[in-house]
């Protein structure tokens, strides 16, 4: 039996390659060949030791590929068989509790793809390698035919436009909202909330976000702010003429100004939605009673659901809005560290979506 070739994180800033023994697989699991795995922020956090994990695990929790081996008992739960390409959601569960039966988040595993250390058998839990094992607890979307591998890659962040923007924050058509962060998911909140009727769509970025914010304008957005050139929250109760926005959603990473800020854009009655991890850092001198004064609604989201994944795949593949235009680069396997390093930046080439291609 072949073993499988996989980049694994083994300490801060320090990847390597390594092969593991390709896993074995009964009626209740499945193997996947990975075609693509998404680059995410979290993958930068956890490479540069912000985002605490637990060595040796193999990175990766957007991964697309075509199943290899799979049990009947797993093909039935899914609807899925042998040859078929999916994309699979990040967390897994028990796979028998109603919460897994709905979709959600399971209360008794925990278990994450690109976050379960190698260390827990068999190994492969991330999408960073050329298979990974699928658990029984897992949630499969099977890709529509025909549409293009890198476009089929951009479902997890979609699914978190919906999830997040939609879902979480209550979005409802003819509302308005403003989307803290012009990156991968900022955009795709863009993409979610136009589809689903907003009336005003503002977006923010700094200074070296115009290509992303240029790209805002062209999936939906009304308004895009640069918060290098002024105040956010002066821009968007200006644009809504001093009313605010019903939904807020932050999605920038360690930054904690924008949690102060997304509060005094909201109109009374508004939510804001958490989604940017801030890591080790904290939100300094934070006014609670900013919260009682607008009567806000404040959610904090990690997963997405099964039916945001669902909306996403049926809007990429509708072609209806430009999304092709969120990938800009892909690498082969050996080079993941550069790609994570070019998506947070590091490179200084101008990055959106990217992928990884064993």
């Amino acid at each position: 039996m072949s073993d499988v070739r996989a980049m694994v994180l083994t300490g801060p800033n320090q990847i390597e390659e390594r092969r593991f023994p390709r896993p074995e697989t009964d009626e209740d699991s499945a193997l996947l060949r990975i075609e693509a795995s998404g680059i995410c922020g979290t993958d930068y956090e956890s490479l540069s030791g912000e985002y605490a994990r637990e060595y040796p695990l193999i990175l990766g929790h957007e991964p697309l590929g075509v199943i290899e081996e799979i049990g009947d008992r797993a093909a039935a739960r899914w609807g899925v068989e042998a040859g078929d390409r999916v994309v699979v959601q990040p967390n897994h569960g028990c796979g028998a509790c109603r919460r897994c039966n709905d979709g959600a988040r399971c209360n008794f595993v925990d278990g994450g793809y690109g976050s379960t250390p190698a260390a827990v058998a068999p190994a492969l839990w991330g999408g960073f390698a050329e298979h990974m094992y699928l658990a029984r607890g897992s949630k499969l979307h099977r890709v529509p035919d025909g549409l293009p591998l890198h476009l089929a890659a951009l479902a997890n962040p979609i699914a978190a436009g919906f999830g997040w923007a939609v879902r979480a924050g209550g979005l409802q058509a003819g509302d308005r909202i403003a989307i803290l962060g012009a990156g991968q998911r900022g955009l795709a909140s863009t993409v979610a909330a136009s589809h689903s009727g907003a009336d005003f769509i503002a977006v923010t970025g700094l200074a070296r976000d115009e290509h992303k914010l240029a790209l805002a304008r062209q999936l939906g957005a009304h308004a895009t702010i640069d918060v290098d050139a002024e105040d956010p929250v002066s821009a968007v109760l200006e644009r809504t003429d001093g009313e605010g926005v019903d939904v807020v959603v932050d999605l920038t990473p360690y930054s904690t100004e924008p949690v102060v800020q997304g509060i005094e854009m909201l109109r009374p009655g508004g939510t804001m939605v958490l989604a940017g991890l801030k890591g080790t850092h904290r939100v300094a001198e934070f006014d609670s009673d900013a919260i009682i004064r607008h009567e806000a609604n404040v959610r904090g989201v990690r997963g997405v659901d099964r039916e945001s994944f669902v909306r996403a795949l049926r809007l990429i593949a509708s072609g209806r809005y430009p999304v092709e235009r969120m990938h800009t680069h892909e690498f082969p396997l050996e080079d993941v560290e550069r790609g994570i390093r070019t998506l947070s930046g590091e490179t200084g080439e101008p990055a959106i979506s990217i992928t990884v291609e064993p």
